[in-house]
């Protein structure tokens, strides 16, 4: 199940960062600036690091499926769906870098109603669930703690963009 789970996984990611390229090229086209380019290296050391830790402690520390395997994959499941509405509430705004487009207006739909960043908070969920679901405990304490550190550097340089560059004073 490990490696079908993985394979979703990946699969997933690789169609995010395609969006997220787009996404990306779209909003320069438009004028928008980047911002952070410093610690997003880091971040991507982060997500790499966490599939390899995930893969190496299942597979030599014979990791298996939780008790409640079918309660965390409900819960995954979930949470998919959360990062979903995320992407698409974001439409042509949403990127896993910070870039901002002078002068447009901030997205307050969708999960944005109801909370500032969804989806650190959605991947946050994630770092902690996946590996909950296989027993692997210490990527599930490592790489929580590394995306906390990553998120205090990134959501204040965040927020100071969008602050910079749109509205969102206004709404947050």
């Amino acid at each position: 199940m490990f490696i079908i789970f993985l394979a979703f996984l990946i699969f997933q990611r690789v169609v995010e960062l395609f969006i997220a390229n787009s996404n990306e090229r779209w909003m320069k086209e438009q004028g928008a600036k980047e911002y952070g380019q410093n610690h997003y290296r880091f971040m991507v050391l982060i997500h790499v690091g966490f599939f390899i830790s995930l893969i190496v402690e299942i597979f030599i520390m014979n990791r298996s499926l939780h008790p409640y395997w079918p309660l965390l994959l409900i819960f995954f499941i979930i949470v998919q769906i959360g990062r979903v509405w995320v992407i698409s509430s974001l439409g042509k705004y949403w990127n896993t870098k910070i870039i901002v487009l002078p002068g447009a207006e901030v997205v307050k739909k969708g999960p944005f109603k109801y909370m500032k960043h969804p989806n650190y908070f959605i991947v946050t969920i994630e770092l902690l669930v996946i590996p909950l679901l296989f027993q692997a405990y210490v990527t599930a304490c490592v790489f929580f703690i590394l995306n906390q550190i990553i998120l205090m550097v990134r959501i204040p340089l965040e927020e100071r963009a969008l602050k910079e560059n749109t509205d969102y004073d206004t709404y947050f």
